[in-house]
């Protein structure tokens, strides 16, 4: 016998959404006030970030308009003249040329071998954690201690002009920090050294996030070894690469540590970097407008340099 249609629809067992989400004391709704409250949880932050650094570079900025000394309260403003002056002075020419060939280089050779580890240490081999510790090891160490680390290696007693002459190579033997040929080089190869570890966790955290469906595609249509890099693993790293490219050229321009263990800036300004210039210029002879102006162009330099850089590689990953 056939049942009869119902013709009672069943009760609606959905909760009111007064009842899902009551509201809080004032009325509101608790989404609400969720969405305020972790804006008062920044202000102790930047609060201390002002105080720390917005104003003490604020108070900076204004002084190198200035002749104040450092030592006495009275100054009065003197205009440009001491950015005419930091660009009329050779040293100061020499120094922000270096710091641009400096970070350029390095920038370019620590991404290049960077990538190259990352690509060796994602592989299969049975070894590749114990490789991405000793590869990263180096970035642990303080950048101070490193720079006397290389001194004394490229010294011209130094361990890589004693392993050339054990190899029969004793003429390539020389000075590597005396000589301003080489100098500058014998930084970046410091700088590559240490932080190559760095840019390559980057790269391997991109590698790893590359899917394994994409590859095995590409090697199903025939692709090879070095098309796959180019036109698909390449492509994909693009944030990593924006990133890498980033921390390195603001690493070398602001680069400090390593010139000051290594050679001091020397020899005579074959090295000196701009941030050299401004401790000496403070605190070796006491030009504390020359310095400050010197660090504000230090400072443009680095905001239009890391401008131009981030617009030309996201371009790329757009």
């Amino acid at each position: 016998m056939a049942l009869p249609h119902a013709t009672t629809k069943p009760p609606d067992v959905r909760e009111p959404a007064a009842a899902r989400t009551p509201p809080g004391p004032s009325g509101r709704s608790r989404r609400g006030t969720g969405v305020r409250a972790p804006w008062w949880f920044v202000v102790p932050a930047i609060s201390i970030y002002l105080f720390i650094v917005v104003v003490p570079s604020a108070n900076g900025a204004l002084y190198s308009f200035t002749d104040w000394n450092g030592l006495r309260p009275d100054w009065s403003f003197v205009g440009l003249d001491n950015f005419a002056a930091v660009f009329s002075d050779r040293a100061a020419r020499a120094a922000l040329l270096n710091t641009v060939v400096l970070a350029a280089v390095a920038m370019v050779v620590q991404n290049v071998v960077g990538l190259l580890l990352a690509l060796g240490v994602n592989s299969l081999v049975k070894s590749r954690y114990v490789l991405r510790v000793i590869f990263f090891a180096p970035v642990v160490l303080t950048p101070l201690v490193a720079g006397y680390v290389w001194s004394f290696l490229l010294s011209p007693n130094g361990a890589i002009n004693d392993v050339l002459r054990t190899v029969g190579l004793g003429g390539l033997a020389r000075d590597w920090l005396g000589d301003p040929d080489t100098a500058l080089y014998a930084i970046v190869l410091e700088i590559v050294w240490q932080f190559a570890g760095y840019s390559m966790v980057i790269y391997l955290a991109g590698l790893q996030a590359i899917p394994g469906e994409v590859l095995e595609a590409a090697t199903i249509d025939g692709a090879g070894a070095w098309s796959k890099f180019r036109h698909v693993v390449l492509p994909l790293l693009n944030g990593a690469v924006v990133i890498n490219v980033m921390l390195c050229l603001i690493g070398g321009l602001k680069q400090f540590d390593q010139v000051m263990a290594m050679t001091g800036g020397g020899p005579g300004t074959a090295t000196e970097t701009i941030s050299t210039a401004i401790y000496k210029s403070a605190f070796s002879l006491g030009d504390f407008p020359f310095s400050i102006a010197l660090a504000v162009v230090m400072t443009v330099v680095i905001a239009v340099l890391a401008a131009v850089q981030f617009r030309l590689t996201q371009r790329k990953v757009s």
